[in-house]
Parts: structure tokens; C-alpha cells; sequence
């Protein structure tokens, strides 16, 4: 009998220990499915265009997009690059090819247009480096449940720069920065 309540009280204990640790999870990471609350949240970043001067002529790699709690993420890595890399980032009504014009059709409510300082070739030789065509999703980035990003449509690399239309959810806070060989945009979930 002395074994059985013995047996009982670890079961207790055991079940005191599981409570508290799953209230301390709770606490810490939030509702399952809920994004991060608002204050913790940046909006500060405003809706205006946003742009650098620098140049580059290290060609694109590759595009990456991601999630977090507060934004999307948009990753250009231009690998090899010295100092920072130019662009140039904003929304538009309309998202057109650049050089030739032709209106592309990007998905969302609204569109931001990114253009950056790398072409999607090696200028000496003329190779493919980022094997995108233009008015064609971005290959290798699936959007499938981002609060923000809807779409990606790949304009153009002329004279120098690579252009990419990024179709969201709506007119929402952006930031760009550049952390390395990576040249980042993030998109807010909300104001």
C-alpha cells in the first residue's frame, strides 16, 4: 500500500511540473496560431519609398522569401558584394517592365516595386545567374500561407539592375536593409 501512494504523489508532482511548464511556455511564446501582440510590433518604418545610391556590379544569386512573427522577408543575396548595394524600393499602381514597359499583372492589393543594383547575369560573360523570365513568379519562392506577400513577378535586369514586382496584402509598413551579401526587405503584417 506504503508503494501505491508513493506511485500516486510522484503522478502528483509530476502533474504540478507539467501545469507550471506549460504555463511558462504560454507566457512566453503566446496563443498557438495568433501573431506576436502589436506592441511588440514596429510600425515605424513608414509606407515611402526608400533607396540607396551605391553600386554594384556583383550579379544576383538568388531571391528568398521567409516569415516572422511581425513581417515578411524578401532576401536578395548578391554574394561577393563589396560595400552596400543600391536600390531603389516603392510602391506603384502598376508594376511595368522595365526597358521595355509592358504592364505585368501582380496579384494583391498593393504592389511594391523592388529594384537593386545587381544584374541577374555576369556582365562580362553574359551568363544567367538568377535563372528567372520576366512576368513569371520568382522561381523557387512559394508564398503559400505568408499574412502579407500574395505574389512575385520578375520584371527585368537592365542596365544593371534587377527588378522585381511584390505583390501584398496592402499598402503596409516596409524597411530595407543590407546585412552582408544580402540585401533584405521586410513588409509588416499590420499599421
Amino acid at each position: 500500500m506504503r508503494r501505491l501512494g508513493t506511485v500516486a504523489a510522484a503522478f502528483v508532482l509530476a502533474g504540478v511540473g507539467v501545469a507550471g511548464t506549460a504555463g511558462v511556455a504560454g507566457a512566453a511564446t503566446g496563443p498557438v496560431g495568433d501573431a506576436a501582440p502589436a506592441t511588440t510590433c514596429s510600425t515605424v518604418w513608414g509606407s515611402g519609398n526608400k533607396s540607396a545610391k551605391d553600386a554594384n556590379a556583383t550579379p544576383l544569386k538568388n531571391i528568398k522569401t521567409s516569415r516572422n512573427a511581425c513581417y515578411d522577408r524578401m532576401v536578395f543575396d548578391i554574394s561577393g558584394a563589396p560595400g552596400k548595394a543600391g536600390y531603389h524600393v516603392g510602391y506603384v499602381d502598376a508594376f511595368h517592365q522595365d526597358g521595355s514597359g509592358e504592364k505585368i499583372p501582380v496579384k494583391g492589393g498593393a504592389i511594391l516595386q523592388v529594384f537593386v543594383s545587381a544584374p541577374s547575369h555576369d556582365p562580362e560573360t553574359g551568363k544567367q545567374t538568377y535563372a528567372a523570365t520576366a512576368g513569371k513568379p520568382l522561381p523557387g519562392v512559394n508564398l503559400a500561407g505568408y499574412r502579407t506577400f500574395k505574389d512575385t513577378k520578375f520584371g527585368a535586369s537592365f542596365e544593371g539592375q534587377t527588378q522585381v514586382g511584390l505583390g501584398v496584402r496592402a499598402k503596409l509598413p516596409f524597411r530595407v536593409q543590407q546585412s552582408g551579401d544580402q540585401l533584405i526587405v521586410d513588409v509588416a503584417h499590420t499599421w
